[in-house]
C-alpha cells in the first residue's frame, strides 16, 4: 500500500510575512510609563521610549492638537521601531497614518494636497448614532415552507423574550434568509436593528447553558435582557476626515475609497465637511479623535512642504505629528541653507526631539534573539555569539538579515541548528557596507567613471576610456 504524503499539504491561511518591524507590539512600558528591559519586541533606548510614552499618554488624553515630535538618530537604532510601537499601543480607535518624506514627490498630485490628505487620515471623528433595535432571547422560530416549490414564498413566526413581556413577530422571506444565516435557534440573544433588519447574535442564554453537556469553546452566554423588547441604543461609527473627503468629492461616493482614485480634493468640499463636523460636536453628535501621522526620512521634504507642515500645526484639527531623520547637520532640500537634520530652523523650534542611542553590544544580543524567535530560526549559542560580533563590527541591520540567509544555509546542509559555519559561510557570500567600500578601494581602476582619486594611472585610465 502506497504511503500517504501529508508534509505535501500546506495551510495557505496562515501564511504571513515577517517584515522589518513585525515583532514590534508595543513600547513595552508599565502602568508607571517606566521602560521594561526586553517587553513587547522593544530593547534599549530607555529614554526614547520613556519620552514616547509620555508622548502616548498625551495623544490618548486627545487633548492637545498640532504637537509636533522629532525621533532622531544615527541609521539602525530602533526610529521606525518607535514610531511602530506608538501605532501598536494606540490600538485600532486612534487613527495612525505612516508616509516617507520621498512618497509626496512620486505621486500624481501637489506635494501640499498630498500632505494634506496625509494630515486628514491622521484625524478620526467618532460619530453617535441613535437606532431602534428589538433585543430579546428566541423562545421559538416556525418557518412555513410551501408545499409546492416556487409556488409562494416562505413565511415564519418569531417569538421573543425579555425578563418581563414575550411577542410574536411575522416574519418576511429577506428575514427568514437572515435568521439562516445567523443559525439564530431557540435559546439564543439576538439584537434586530429596525431600520436595516440586521441580526446580530449576542450569544446563548445561561438559561440553556445546561441544554447539552459540551459546547463549542466559543459558545458565549449571556443574561436574558431586562426590559422592553424595542430599545434605543447609541451605535459609534469612527471614520477619518479623509474618507469623509474623498467620499462627499466623488461621483461613485465610497467606492473611491477602494478605486484608489481619490486624486486632488477642492478646498471647498473641505471647508464644507469642516462646518459639518463643527455642528455635529456642538450638538454632540460626533467628537474628533486626533491621531498620528508618522513622516520618515523627513529630511527628504523641501522649503515649500515645512512652510506647509508649520502652517497645518496651527490648526485646531492637526494630528500629533512624529518625524523622524537620520541625517546630521545638511542642507535644506530646495535651498542653499544648512541646518541641523536638513529641517529649518523654525520648524524645528515647534518640535520636541526624542534621541536615540547605538545600540549596546548586549543590546544587540537580545535584538537578535528576538528576530531569530520572530523568522522560526534555531541557532547554537556559538552562532549567536558570532552574529552578535559581527552586527557590533557591522551593522545591526546586515546582522539581522544573515539570521534567514543562514538558516537556508544550514538547510541546505540538511542541519536542524544554524551552526557558525553557517555564519561563515553567508558573511562570505554577502558583504556588508565596510568591506564593499574596501574592495571598491581596491579595484576602483577597473570600474567604469570611478570618482575617487587615484595615482599615477589617472591618464592612462581615462585614455583607455575613449573611444
Amino acid at each position: 500500500m502506497a504511503e500517504l504524503k501529508l508534509s505535501e499539504s500546506r495551510d495557505l491561511t496562515r501564511i504571513e510575512r515577517i517584515g522589518a518591524h513585525s515583532h514590534i507590539r508595543g513600547l513595552g512600558l508599565d502602568s508607571a510609563l517606566e521602560p521594561r528591559a526586553v517587553s513587547e519586541g522593544m530593547v534599549g533606548q530607555a529614554s526614547a521610549r520613556k519620552a514616547a510614552g509620555v508622548i502616548l499618554q498625551m495623544i490618548k488624553e486627545g487633548k492637545i492638537a498640532g504637537r509636533a515630535v522629532l525621533l532622531a538618530g544615527q541609521p539602525g537604532t530602533g526610529k521606525t521601531a518607535i514610531a511602530m510601537g506608538i501605532a501598536k499601543s494606540l490600538g485600532q480607535e486612534t487613527p495612525f497614518a505612516m508616509i516617507a518624506g520621498s512618497e509626496l514627490f512620486s505621486l500624481e498630485m501637489s506635494k501640499t494636497e498630498a500632505l494634506m490628505q496625509a494630515f486628514r487620515k491622521a484625524i478620526g471623528v467618532r460619530i453617535k448614532e441613535e437606532t431602534e433595535v428589538i433585543e430579546g432571547e428566541v423562545v421559538e422560530v416556525q418557518i412555513d415552507r410551501p408545499a409546492v416549490s416556487g409556488a409562494a414564498s416562505k413565511t415564519g413566526k418569531l417569538t421573543l423574550k425579555t425578563t418581563e413581556m414575550e411577542t410574536v413577530y411575522d416574519l418576511g422571506a429577506k428575514m427568514i434568509e437572515a435568521l439562516g444565516k445567523e443559525k439564530v435557534q431557540s435559546g439564543d440573544v439576538i439584537a434586530i436593528d429596525k431600520a436595516s433588519g440586521k441580526i446580530t447574535k449576542l450569544g446563548r442564554s445561561f438559561s440553556r447553558s445546561r441544554d447539552y453537556d459540551a459546547m463549542g469553546p466559543q459558545t458565549k452566554f449571556v443574561q436574558c435582557p431586562d426590559g422592553e423588547l424595542q430599545k434605543r441604543k447609541e451605535v459609534v461609527h469612527c471614520v477619518t476626515l479623509h474618507e469623509i473627503d474623498v467620499i462627499n468629492s466623488r461621483t461613485q461616493g465610497f467606492l473611491a475609497l477602494f478605486t484608489g482614485d481619490t486624486g486632488e480634493i477642492r478646498a471647498e468640499v473641505r471647508e464644507q465637511i469642516d462646518t459639518k463636523v463643527a455642528e455635529w460636536r456642538e450638538e454632540g453628535k460626533a467628537e474628533i479623535v486626533p491621531g498620528v501621522l508618522f513622516i520618515d526620512e523627513v529630511h527628504m521634504l523641501d522649503i515649500e512642504c515645512f512652510s506647509f507642515l508649520n502652517r497645518a500645526l496651527e490648526n485646531e484639527m492637526a494630528p500629533i505629528l512624529v518625524v523622524a531623520t537620520n541625517r546630521g547637520i545638511t542642507t535644506i532640500r530646495g535651498t542653499n541653507y544648512k541646518s541641523p537634520h536638513g529641517i529649518p530652523i523654525d520648524l524645528l523650534d515647534r518640535l520636541l526631539i526624542i534621541s536615540t542611542q547605538p545600540y549596546t553590544e548586549d543590546e544587540i544580543r537580545k535584538i537578535l534573539d528576538i528576530r531569530s524567535q520572530e523568522e522560526d530560526v534555531e541557532m547554537s549559542e556559538e552562532a549567536k555569539v558570532l552574529l552578535t560580533k559581527i552586527g557590533v563590527e557591522t551593522s545591526l541591520r546586515y546582522a539581522i538579515h544573515l539570521i534567514t540567509a543562514a538558516a537556508l544555509a544550514c538547510q541546505k546542509r540538511k542541519g536542524k541548528l544554524v551552526e557558525m559555519e553557517d555564519i561563515s559561510r553567508v558573511y562570505q557570500l554577502f558583504l556588508d557596507v565596510k568591506r564593499s567600500t574596501q574592495y571598491l578601494m581596491e579595484y576602483q581602476n577597473q570600474y567604469m567613471f570611478n570618482e575617487a582619486p587615484t595615482g599615477e594611472g589617472d591618464d592612462d585610465e581615462s585614455n583607455a576610456m575613449l573611444p
